[in-house]
């Protein structure tokens, strides 16, 4: 992966940035994206962020070495605060777990207010960022689930606005599976299902020889609600 070739799961990223919005890549390592997308003409200007020394010095090399320094400003700090209130329009967050990319957001809740699109690439718990959206004036316009080199990852894009009301069970399914994942109901989404129906499987079997406490009766009751709602899309598919 370069800033010619980027790698599948960031094009999809690079792929949902409208045309002439300014750019903030938080957790830019490389800063391959906001390069990309200055440089094929997606973007004016870009914010490339990182927290951590070794990144946000590659970042800064990668940069200069592309000759961007006048379109793409590397600064480190912890999550929005590299940022200030109206300088971007559109806020990348790629390649960290979802509880972590909420966390980036909630404590950066300020500098959302004129941002117009999220585009959220967790690793692992979509599910904490679909809760965190929902309750904090954000919908979903698109997802997309992928596989490279043997893991799969899904990317959920946000604008401004007002969930739709619905049924309990079908928010529910949605929060976890990803409405619109779970409309496309590709190869890789049961492949993902699957795999996590295995796994939350072999620990109910474990939690089944714990004692008997009330945090355990909690993790079992949580799992099996879980379970149940995986083998009802796993039955869908198949029917």
């Amino acid at each position: 992966m370069n800033t010619e070739k980027l790698s599948q799961r960031l094009e999809v990223v690079a792929n949902n940035i409208p045309k002439g919005f300014r750019l903030a890549d938080i957790g830019s390592d490389h800063a391959y994206l906001p390069c990309y997308a200055v440089k094929v003409g997606i973007i004016p200007f870009a914010v490339a962020g990182e927290v951590v020394e070794g990144p946000y010095h590659s970042a800064k090399r990668q940069v200069e070495i592309e000759g961007l320094q006048e379109q793409i400003s590397v600064r480190k700090g912890n999550g929005l605060e590299v940022i200030s209130s109206e300088e971007v329009d559109c806020i990348s967050i790629a390649g960290m777990g979802g509880a972590l990319i909420t966390s980036i957001l909630e404590d950066g809740k300020e500098k959302l207010e004129t941002v117009k699109r999220l585009i959220l690439q967790p690793n692992i718990s979509a599910i904490s960022i679909r809760n965190w959206l929902s309750q904090n004036g954000w919908v979903l316009i698109a997802e997309e689930i992928l596989e490279e080199d043997n893991k799969i990852y899904e990317v959920l894009v946000a604008e401004k606005g007002n969930p739709l009301n619905k049924p309990e069970k079908e928010l529910q399914m949605e929060l976890l599976f990803g409405p619109f994942l779970l409309k496309q109901n590709s190869a890789v989404f049961k492949k993902k299902w699957s795999a996590e129906l295995r796994n939350w499987q072999r620990i109910l079997n474990q939690l089944e020889k714990a004692a008997d406490t009330e945090e355990t009766r909690s993790k079992k009751h949580e799992l099996i609600e879980k379970i149940k709602m995986v083998e009802e899309v796993l039955e869908i598919e198949k029917g």
